[in-house]
């Protein structure tokens, strides 16, 4: 048996040898680039998806949203069971959140938009709007009367180039007049334009959670308190720890919240994987089956001599399988240190997309999948061209 596979191995050997170098070069550098593609496309919608997640938990939600008991529109009590949430174990902070729809007028040109009451202090512990800020400044604790406007909702001087309904250009400094549900009007100074990548920022207005206490009438308006936790990815877990230690409102994760859009935006994302995936080892079969089938017909005749002199036929197919093998060894190192350099420079120069910048999320199990893949087409691209050709009459090899 060990002779044998010595056999085989010296025919690999060979065949490598004798064979074009600028072809084995160029095979294993096609062989390089697919593994980058199995590896690389993957790894950028990881990478989105993990933006996503994150600018989900940082401008729109938290890592949990609590939200007022069934039957109920208001959260009972909402600063004291801020203080509540704040002191159970595993909680950064909470924030209290007031939101309604209401009209905003700006110039004679109305939409209407989600108004968010906000706490600014608290708000900076548990969300990152005071960092989406593109011109203007932040609330401030003591602030009544402005307002900060999302830049989409704000639009430009010229009403044809906004997509959705906006206020035609409002600036920092502008004001801006908001009637609420219940017929209240108010004019506000806008201090702020907000620019976070995510409709929940970008097409909403923010004011002083005080300023929607004089709106409504009441003293603590909340219908939302978003938490944030220490951990993300254990969120189930604390939510369930909340409600052991007696909140009693409904408590959503930031996954529930954003599930439908998230398996949506996933479920896009693979089927481009899946085809590209497809369409890679498409072409790593067609690359190594043509080089190898090209390999046997020239040595056709030789191949013929050898199973003439005694060389069991399975010796040469295994042969074939080698040297195929070997194409696929060199091309998935080739491809691993030129995914090495794309990442390296991908670290330094992050692909910008519109929620921000995203780096590839490299996973190990992908790597040994992408892997696993190629040694597999590289098997069937090695056996079928050489199976095939053996199954000639001796004879008519020989005689070519």
């Amino acid at each position: 048996m060990l002779e044998e596979e010595q056999v085989a191995l010296y025919l690999t050997a060979r065949l490598i040898a004798r064979g074009n170098k600028g072809t084995l070069f160029l095979t294993i550098m096609i062989l390089a680039m697919v593994f980058v593609n199995l590896v690389f496309l993957p790894s950028i919608i990881a990478g989105v998806v993990v933006l996503f997640n994150q600018r989900t938990i940082d401008y729109s939600y938290g890592n949990l949203i609590v939200e007022p008991r069934p039957g109920e529109l208001r959260i009972e009590n909402p600063s004291q069971l801020v203080q509540k949430i704040n002191g159970i174990p595993g909680v950064v902070a909470s924030t209290p959140r007031y939101s309604t729809g209401a009209t905003v007028v700006f110039r004679g040109r109305s939409t209407s938009p989600l108004v968010i009451g906000i706490d600014p202090a608290r708000e900076q512990e548990v969300m990152r709007i005071f960092a989406s800020v593109q011109s203007g400044d932040y609330l401030s604790p003591s602030d009544t009367g402005e307002a900060l406007v999302g830049e989409t909702l704000a639009g430009s001087d010229d009403p044809e180039g906004d997509s959705t309904p906006t206020l035609g250009g409002v600036v920092v400094g502008k004001t801006i007049e908001i009637t609420f549900p219940n017929g209240f009007t108010q004019a506000f100074r806008v201090k702020g334009i907000l620019k976070a990548g995510t409709s929940s920022v970008d097409n909403a207005v923010f004011l002083h959670r005080r300023d929607m206490a004089r709106v409504l009438g009441e003293a603590d308006p909340a219908n939302t308190i978003l938490v944030r936790t220490e951990t993300t990815g254990k969120d189930a877990e604390m939510r369930l720890t909340l409600m052991q230690y007696g909140v009693q409102e409904k408590i959503w994760t930031w996954q529930d919240k954003s599930a439908e859009f998230l398996a949506s935006i996933v479920g896009s994302f693979g089927i481009i994987n899946v085809i590209s995936t497809l369409v890679s080892l498409i072409i790593a079969v067609v690359v190594i089956f043509i080089v190898i089938f090209i390999s046997i017909v020239y040595r056709r005749r030789q191949i013929g001599i050898l199973r003439a002199i005694g060389i069991d036929r399975s010796l040469i197919i295994k042969s074939y399988i080698l040297q195929a093998l070997f194409i696929c060894t060199c091309g998935t190192l080739a491809g691993g240190m030129l995914l090495i350099a794309v990442l390296q420079y991908l670290a330094v120069n992050p692909l910008i997309f519109p929620g921000g910048p995203v780096q590839p999320a490299l996973e190990t199990g992908l790597i040994a999948q992408s892997v696993l893949s190629l040694y597999i087409v590289s098997v069937l691209a090695g056996y079928l061209p050489s199976w095939l050709t053996t199954r000639e009459e001796i004879l008519d090899a020989i005689r070519g």
